[in-house]
């Protein structure tokens, strides 16, 4: 996992070029004001989902196989738990289409605060649990972007 913000992207540059062109499509969008949906960035090899919700008081652990998650707030704030993927058991199993495995996992290695023009990036390795409330229910817009790695 790594957690940072977007005017500091370019210090991950080096990790993959897929990384940075989803680094440089987050930068070059007026994502305040883009609206919800789907945004292909290089086909199925990184793409972006923007959406808004209002976070909840329980959610379940996700992890991914396929992708690597830049998990982007662009207005708002939300609570995302995080531990090792290894800390878990599968609750629902792999759909592969949709690049996704929810779990239950009895250890949060550590509670992570995403604030407006902040990023995490979760490998298939970081069980992650997003849209949590931090404190009160609130309005949240983000986007997430998958890369294939």
């Amino acid at each position: 996992m790594i957690k940072d913000k977007l005017t500091n992207a370019d210090t991950y540059y080096g990790i993959s070029e897929r990384l940075k062109q989803g680094f440089e499509w987050l930068k070059n969008n007026d994502l305040l004001n883009i609206p919800d949906g789907r945004y292909l960035i290089d086909g199925e090899k990184i793409f972006a989902n923007v959406q808004s919700y209002i976070t909840k008081d329980d959610a379940p652990y996700e992890a991914h196989r396929r992708y690597a998650d830049i998990q982007y707030m662009i207005k708002g704030l939300e609570k995302v738990g995080v531990t090792d993927y290894l800390n878990c058991t599968t609750d629902k199993e792999y759909d592969k289409e949709k690049d996704i495995e929810f779990l239950h996992c009895n250890i949060c290695s550590s509670y992570q605060t995403l604030e407006e023009g902040e990023f995490l990036v979760f490998y298939p390795q970081d069980a992650h649990q997003p849209s949590l409330t931090p404190d009160n229910k609130l309005s949240v817009k983000k986007v997430i972007v998958k890369v294939e790695i």
